[in-house]
């Protein structure tokens, strides 16, 4: 696994507890993005570095850059369906791109527009962003909101073959570090490094909500 780990406990104590933040483990070319599928779909995506098979071009597809917050939607794998875990490996520039086009799923996040041009940019938008609350090891709500993208139509097909460095399975991990949790042992859990993600575009900073004192820009 590529993937760098932190201890959950270490982590903790450096993560923002409010406000809107994008945590996730990046570099300068790519951030990691998580989604949990059944095996069949899992599978083809790992072997062949691209999502295809019985992968749907024709749903919404959600991608989440928290790896806790991926847990808690998938109850750590053992939701049916979602048993495996991927870790996608994203250009950065990919990234940036779906969150310029990206519209709020709801008119109460979004800010200088009426409902009336929401909605219109809603109909037309092939992206989709929420923020949510986080979540913690155990799933217990957070004051901090983590972020969702929900992809379809020309974005979908661009993510599936063309935005991705890499597609690695970690649902091992996951099961590993769950039994921590099911055991109360949050000091031996680990979980991949996150920090909060500023971009350098400060337009997009401010649509997202997103202030620049924690991180460096990309």
């Amino acid at each position: 696994m590529k993937i760098i780990v932190k201890k959950y406990n270490e982590q903790l104590l450096e993560w923002p507890k409010s406000g809107c933040h994008i945590m996730a483990q990046y570099d300068d070319e790519r951030i990691i993005v998580y989604q949990a599928y059944r095996k069949e779909i899992g599978e083809f995506a790992v072997k062949n570095q691209f999502f295809g098979g019985e992968f749907s071009l024709n749903r919404m597809t959600w991608i989440k850059p928290n790896f806790l917050w991926m847990m808690y939607r998938s109850g750590w794998g053992t939701k049916e369906g979602q048993e495996v875990t991927l870790a996608i490996y994203l250009k950065i520039t990919a990234f940036h791109k779906y969150l310029q086009h990206a519209v709020y799923t709801s008119f109460d996040q979004t800010e200088g527009i009426s409902h009336d041009e929401w909605r219109n940019e809603l109909e037309n938008s092939n992206i989709r962003l929420q923020w949510d609350p986080d979540h913690d090891a155990y799933g217990v709500k957070q004051e901090r909101r983590a972020i969702q993208i929900g992809l379809k139509d020309n974005f979908i097909r661009s993510f599936a073959k063309d935005d991705i460095l890499l597609i690695e399975d970690i649902s091992q991990f996951v099961k590993e570090q769950y039994e921590f949790v099911q055991n109360r042992q949050l000091e031996n859990l680990t979980v991949p490094a996150e920090k909060p993600f500023v971009f350098k575009d400060e337009a997009l900073n401010k649509k997202l909500k997103i202030k620049n004192e924690y991180a460096h820009g990309h």
